[in-house]
This record gives structure tokens, sequence and C-alpha cells, in this order.
């Protein structure tokens, strides 16, 4: 399995419903709802990169209230 975490920031006030649509997406792993520069915090899990990526850009992102994310991929050192 391929993991990675995805940072996401909102427009002001839809961080919880921004944190809710993700939460029922395929490969959603954990959501959380941060302070500091990124609103939700975002873990997520498919079987390939290129699986991964297509639900990033065709889930996730089209989430409405999403401004930027930015994705992390987990290494394992």
């Amino acid at each position: 399995m391929v993991q990675a975490y995805i940072l996401i920031q909102t427009e002001v006030g839809k961080a919880r419903d921004v944190a809710a649509a993700i939460n029922d997406v395929p490969g959603v792993v954990r959501v959380d709802a941060v302070t500091g520069p990124y609103d939700v915090v975002v873990l997520t899990e498919a079987h390939t990169v290129d699986e991964l990526g297509k639900m990033i850009v065709s889930k996730v992102q089209m989430v409405p209230g999403i401004t930027r994310t930015l994705t992390c991929s987990v290494v394992h050192l």
C-alpha cells in the first residue's frame, strides 16, 4: 500500500464541511481538523501511486471549500 498525507487549506469557516465530505471518500484513512497554516490533514492510502493520484485529483480536490492542497508521500526509512 502507498500512503500519503494531504494538507488542506479551506475557505474561511469551511473546515468542518470539508472534513466531513472527505471522510466519505474511499481510500481516506483518517481526517483531522488542525490549527496552523492548514485547516484539515488527511491520511490516505491506495494500492499504487497512480491510484492515489487519481483519488486525490478526482475526489479530494473536487470537494467544495478547498482552496489548496499539498500531498506528502509516506516513506519508510
